[in-house]
Parts: C-alpha cells; structure tokens; sequence
C-alpha cells in the first residue's frame, strides 16, 4: 500500500488535481507495475480511503456527456506531508528483502539434484527473458527519459545482471558437485 499511496500523492503533488481515470491512465503510461507492487486497478479503492483520511480532497465532480460522473481528487497540506514522510522511509529503508531460494538450498536435498539443477536453470532463463525485456524496454523509453529515470532504469537491469549471475554460479557450484 505504501507503493500506492507514494504514487497517487506523489502524481497529484506533480501534476495537480485530477480524477481516478487519469490517475489509473497515468499510471498505465508510468508502467508502475513494472516499478512497484502497484496494481493499476486498485488505484480507486485508495483515491477514496485517502480522501476519508483527509490526505486527499475531492475537488470537484465533473461529467463529460452520457459517461458517469467522476470524482476529481486534489492532495491536501496533510498529504503532501505524508508524501514527504513517504519519500524519506523509502529513501531510508535499505533493508535486504529475504529470498526463499536460501531457505531451498539448504533443504534441497529432498528433491535430487536433477530437479534442482533444473529448477535453477528455469529461474536463471526467467532472469535473462527480464533482463532482455527490461533492456529493450529501456532503449525504446531512452529519448524519454529523464536522467533521473534513467539510473532508475540503470537500477533494475543492475539487480537482473546481479541475479542472473548469482544463478550461473550457483549452476556451476550444482554441476561440480556432480563430479
């Protein structure tokens, strides 16, 4: 939730008051799922229980034709202190996240080493085909990005080049202690 709440306070603070389809659009645009855990469609149920919260105020209703009416949103003096509150223990927080590939390891024994070997090759494919996608990805959004969103950019393919080589080690390490 803090993922969404730092994107929907951080778009209104950016780009002023908007409503929730313009959010979710803009959300779609940013690729924000590809970022954060930031599902685009859950974006309404949190634009309203922010605004009961009193971090975000409903501005206005409009209503273009026969389309329903939507709510537009705007961040308030509380918001924007929840956001700073917000990009600061992000910022802060450099916690290493668990990985239960470590936990496998140590009980691996229960499955053989074939089905490991090949569980680890699956996994180390699945982190190539990401880093190919993100790669491409990064040169189509290229003449878009700012220098800021490039080293984010930078950041993801670090951790894909970082897992896919701690994988081909840990293939290696398997195949010796075939022999």
């Amino acid at each position: 939730m803090r993922a969404t709440r730092l994107f929907i306070l951080g778009a209104l603070a950016d780009g002023g008051p908007m409503h929730g389809h313009k959010i979710r659009a803009a959300a779609q645009m940013d690729r924000v799922e590809l970022w954060a855990d930031i599902k685009p469609g859950s974006l309404y149920g949190a634009l309203r229980r922010m605004a009961d919260e009193g971090v975000l105020e409903v501005v206005r209703t409009e209503q273009e034709g026969n389309l329903p009416a939507r709510t537009v949103y705007g961040i308030t003096a509380k918001g924007r202190t929840e956001l700073v509150a917000l990009i600061r223990t992000v910022l802060a927080d450099t916690r290493l996240r668990p990985d239960a590939i470590q936990l496998v390891l140590l009980h691996s024994g229960e499955i053989g080493p074939d089905e490991l070997r090949t569980a680890v090759q699956l996994r180390r494919d699945s982190y190539a085909t990401q880093l190919g996608f993100w790669r491409n990805l990064r040169v189509e959004a290229e003449p878009h990005l700012t220098r800021l969103e490039a080293v984010a950019f930078d950041y993801t393919l670090m951790r894909l080049e970082t897992e896919l080589a701690w994988h081909e080690r840990l293939l290696a390490e398997l195949a010796r202690l075939e022999e």
